[in-house]
C-alpha cells in the first residue's frame, strides 16, 4: 500500500509538471495551418456521418424484427452489423491507409464502416419500440409495405434516430482527430507531431479548437433535437 501511494504521488507530480508546459504563449502564426487542418477534420466527420446514415437506414429496416420482411433477413442483417463493428476505427484506418495511402479518403472510409455498424443497430432498436398499431392503421388504408414503414413506423422513431445521428457527429469529430494519428487526414497528425516535438504552444491551440468545435456541436444538436421533438 505504501508503494502504491508513493507511485500515485510521483504520478501526480509528473502530471503537474506536464500540465505546466501548457502555460505558454500560443503560436498565433499557426492559426492559418490549424484552420486548414481542422476544416479537413470537419469535412471527414460530415462526409463519413452522412454516408453511414444513408447506409444504416435501409439496413436498420431489414434488421429490426418488427418491420423486417422476414426473420431470416433480420438475423442476416444483424450479423452483418456485428461483423462491421467488430474492429475499431483505428484498425480500419490502418487497413485503408495501407490500401489507398495517406490522406482523408482513408479516414472517411474507416469512420463510415464503423459508424454503419453502430448506427444500424441503434436505428433498428429505435424501430423495434414503436407502436405497431399505428402501422396497422396505415396498412388498413391500403398502404403497401414500404409506405407502412415510411409513414407508420419511421415518424415514431424519428426523434430517437435524430438524437442518435447528432451524437454520431459528436463521436465522429473526436474519432476523426484520432484517425489523423495514423495518417488518415485531419488535425490528428499535427497534434501528434506537436506533442512529439514538445510544441505546447501549438498543442494548446489544437486542444482549444477541438473543445470549441465539440461544444458548438453539442449546443446545436440540443436545439435541433428539441425542435424536432
Amino acid at each position: 500500500c505504501e508503494l502504491n501511494a508513493r507511485e500515485m504521488i510521483f504520478t501526480c507530480a509528473d502530471i503537474g509538471r506536464f500540465l505546466r508546459h501548457f502555460l505558454v504563449m500560443p503560436d498565433w502564426g499557426y492559426l492559418p495551418g490549424l484552420g486548414r487542418k481542422f476544416w479537413e477534420t470537419i469535412e471527414i466527420t460530415l462526409l463519413a456521418s452522412f454516408l453511414s446514415i444513408a447506409i444504416s437506414l435501409p439496413l436498420s429496416v431489414l434488421a429490426a424484427r418488427n418491420v423486417s420482411p422476414h426473420m431470416a433477413c433480420s438475423h442476416v442483417s444483424r450479423g452483418l452489423l456485428c461483423v462491421i463493428r467488430a474492429l475499431p476505427e483505428l484498425v480500419w484506418a490502418l487497413v485503408f491507409v495501407s490500401a489507398f495511402g495517406l490522406g482523408a479518403p482513408a479516414g472517411v472510409l474507416a469512420m463510415s464502416i464503423v459508424s454503419v455498424g453502430f448506427m444500424g443497430r441503434f436505428y433498428a432498436e429505435s424501430l423495434e419500440v414503436v407502436d405497431m398499431k399505428v402501422a396497422e392503421a396505415v396498412s388498413a388504408h391500403g398502404a403497401g409495405w414500404g409506405q407502412v414503414r415510411l409513414y407508420g413506423v419511421l415518424p415514431q422513431a424519428m426523434p430517437d434516430m435524430v438524437g442518435t445521428s447528432l451524437y454520431l457527429l459528436d463521436h465522429n469529430l473526436r474519432a476523426a482527430t484520432l484517425l489523423g494519428l495514423v495518417g488518415a487526414g485531419g488535425i490528428g497528425y499535427d497534434m501528434i507531431v506537436a506533442l512529439k516535438l514538445f510544441r505546447f504552444d501549438r498543442l494548446s491551440l489544437i486542444i482549444i479548437a477541438i473543445y470549441l468545435a465539440i461544444l458548438l456541436l453539442d449546443r446545436l444538436s440540443d436545439r435541433v433535437r428539441r425542435r424536432i421533438i
